[in-house]
């Protein structure tokens, strides 16, 4: 943990402003502000003097004819996470516990508002779709108890998606395990399946929900779920149970084998129906993976990534779930990261988080006991993070082997798929040499998200939590932390292809101000400098996200998370295509989409609109290298200038086809508004 913010300055020209700004930050938040000189620039980092852009050992998607793809998608969409019937917004109680009884069908919307969606999606740019399914949608009555309408709902999405040219990546997603643990993804009976009581949770500290705590719901507190008993045990057991909890058996079973076994049944039972539909591009394995407490140093510490409202240790959380009152730290956000502010004493009333007749399977299983007094006392406070006399290796010695037994059940179904990997958040992949694999991490502009402001001057540091002053530094920042991604793919997956799988801006910035003035240019701003990073670093990625019932007061429907690139709320002419989208003229953008060899640069300015591509042409590849040119940005069309070769423009398909010529290796394009 930093004992102070560091800031990363442009150059020492800045000394003296940044003295002063430092003593402010000093002064307001009362942690030492220190100015550094600028770090190394990463192996692979940004520079723009050298246009050395991209890894150049990445390997790239490619098209049937060996160009090279740059995938500009979007994930469809936030309130997938929650039913369809009964309306599973989480800022509705009524229903909740009744889980078995749901359907997921009308997620990302119905049927019947397909086309327009489609229609919209292709004319902002977009060809790729990571589609969100959840676990909870396929088998939420029981298990093995598919709900087969929901399947052919589903299939007809992906039809339709075809229909529009959309390629489709199905993505199994969750966050914190479960709706009933403070996120979404697997159905509620698989926390009754370990003895835990969903009714139970707020009481205990088990876990805090939208639905139990109601409004208003703390900002970015769901994501402190991560450690807390139910999301942590749950995780534990799934991907560790076999090590951590061998006395913990369902219907005979071992934890891990059950729940990972129902988990991947019902994810190829999806592909299974899926896949005779061409437009299946591949399945993630599993959105954000979690540790749980596997690798936790010491259970008598607190930690995680995000430590917001009363936190208690692992040891506390065990604690409090069966029935021992505890005062735990609690801690709020602060600009210079997570601060303690105080304690609090939870579970007065010693409510237990396990159903009668199931004691913690922490106690269960030696982690600690009660002693004849009837005291609590630890035995083993490292039981999570050793086995066999070494250090326990999450991504490699847990995430691997379910990743495998996924692949396996995924190829069988489906035999073309890629398979998207992923890792728990801020760890790197496992080293695996697989074909057709992909590797596709998320990653935002912290200091957007965290605290819902833009600032054209200040970030954070995705992957270390720094913060980083100077827009030029920023840019340089943002570059070096997806070149990052690269790194980690050509080291650990054999230089298997990147696709960013979630990036966005939370709409709702500064209270919301721009749903009452309707300036939206702090937005615009916002959006354009996460996806300029994307082109810094020639990378493919997914907006997070597109949301059909995205609302101003209630966002994506999903634990206040307002982070739709369209809401009806702003939707003020249904006969216009654009009407309701947000931040268009960052998000609608030029880009090359395929490149006859290798892109070298590429970049968009959204004020000007100019845009500018280099590649270097690949042997042997002849079709045209192809550039999105939206007509959002160019109404009355544009002017084009090539290094060389010939080029054509199809307005309706806003298309650019450009054949390079062959007496140089290296070709620019600059696309200008009229």
């Amino acid at each position: 943990m930093h004992t102070g913010i560091a800031i990363v300055p442009v150059g020492r020209v800045e000394t003296r402003i940044l003295a002063r700004v430092c003593a402010v930050v000093t002064e307001t938040f009362g942690r030492p502000c220190r100015i550094e000189d600028a770090l190394p620039a990463p192996e692979y980092a940004f520079d723009p003097r050298r246009r050395q852009y991209a890894a150049e050992a990445n390997t790239a998607f490619k098209d049937e004819h060996g160009r090279t793809l740059i995938l500009r998608g979007v994930n469809l969409g936030g309130s997938s996470k929650v039913p369809f019937a009964p309306n599973g917004a989480t800022h509705l109680r009524d229903g909740f516990f009744d889980h078995r009884r749901v359907s997921f069908v009308g997620r990302p919307f119905p049927l019947d508002q397909a086309d327009e969606h489609f229609t919209r999606l292709r004319e902002w740019g977009f060809t790729f779709l990571r589609l969100l399914i959840t676990w909870e949608a396929i088998e939420h009555a029981g298990p093995g108890e598919y709900d087969e309408a929901y399947l052919d709902y589903l299939w007809a999405v992906v039809k339709k998606a075809g229909d529009y040219g959309f390629g489709v990546c199905i993505d199994p997603h969750q966050d914190m395990w479960s709706r009933f643990s403070g996120g979404d993804g697997a159905p509620g009976w698989t926390l009754d399946a370990v003895g835990l009581d969903l009714t139970q949770f707020a009481e205990t500290g088990a876990a805090i929900t939208h639905q139990t705590h109601g409004d208003p719901f703390p900002h970015l507190i769901w994501p402190s779920n991560e450690t807390r008993l139910a999301t942590a045990t749950m995780f534990t057991l799934f991907f560790g149970g076999d090590d951590f909890a061998p006395a913990t058996r369902i219907e005979g079973e071992s934890a891990q084998s059950y729940l990972q076994r129902h988990y991947v049944a019902a994810v190829a039972r999806a592909a299974h129906r899926l896949k005779d539909l061409p437009n299946i591009v591949g399945y993630d394995t599993l959105n954000e993976p979690s540790p749980g407490y596997i690798g936790w140093p010491d259970l008598r510490a607190a930690g995680g990534q995000v430590k917001k409202g009363p936190c208690p240790s692992p040891y506390q959380a065990m604690l409090l779930g069966a029935g021992f009152p505890q005062t735990v730290a609690v801690w709020d956000m602060r600009l210079s990261g997570f601060k303690r502010i105080g304690a609090r004493a939870l579970n007065t009333s010693r409510a237990r988080a396990w159903q009668p007749g199931h004691d913690c399977v922490w106690r269960q299983n030696g982690v600690w006991d009660v002693g004849l007094d009837g005291s609590p006392h630890l035995l083993r406070p490292e039981h999570f993070a050793q086995r066999a006399g070494r250090a326990v290796d999450f991504s490699q010695d847990y995430y691997l082997p379910f990743a495998r037994r996924f692949a396996e059940a995924i190829r069988a179904a489906d035999r073309r798929a890629i398979l998207f990997v992923e890792s728990a958040p801020r760890q790197p992949p496992p080293r695996w040499n697989m074909p057709c694999l992909a590797y596709a991490p998320h990653w935002y502009d912290g200091y957007v998200l965290a605290l819902k402001r833009y600032s054209r001057w200040l970030a954070v540091d995705f992957h270390t939590g720094r913060l980083v002053f100077g827009p030029g530094r920023v840019r340089r920042s943002f570059a070096a932390q997806l070149n990052r991604f690269k790194r980690e793919a050509a080291e650990r997956l054999n230089d298997a292809p990147v696709l960013i799988g979630e990036l966005g801006i939370p709409f709702d910035l500064h209270g919301g101000r721009a749903y009452h003035t309707g300036d939206f240019s702090a937005q615009i701003q916002a959006m354009d400098r996460a996806l300029r990073a994307l082109e810094d670093t020639l990378l493919s990625g997914a907006l997070w996200n597109y949301t059909a019932d995205n609302t101003n007061a209630r966002g994506d429907q999903w634990n206040g998370e307002d982070l739709s690139i369209f809401s009806r709320d702003q939707q003020t002419d249904p006969a216009d295509i654009h009407s309701g989208g947000r931040a268009l003229p960052a998000v609608v953008r030029p880009y090359a989409r395929r490149i006859a060899g290798k892109p070298l640069r590429m970049g968009f300015e959204v004020r000007r609109r100019v845009f500018e591509f280099e590649f270097r042409h690949a042997a042997g590849v002849s079709e045209p290298t192809e550039i999105f040119v939206p007509n959002y940005q160019y109404p009355q069309g544009c002017a084009v200038k090539v290094s060389d070769g010939t080029y054509s423009i199809d307005q309706m398909a806003q298309t650019l086809r450009y054949r390079h010529g062959l007496d140089r290796p290296t070709h620019t394009i600059r696309i200008e508004a009229l």
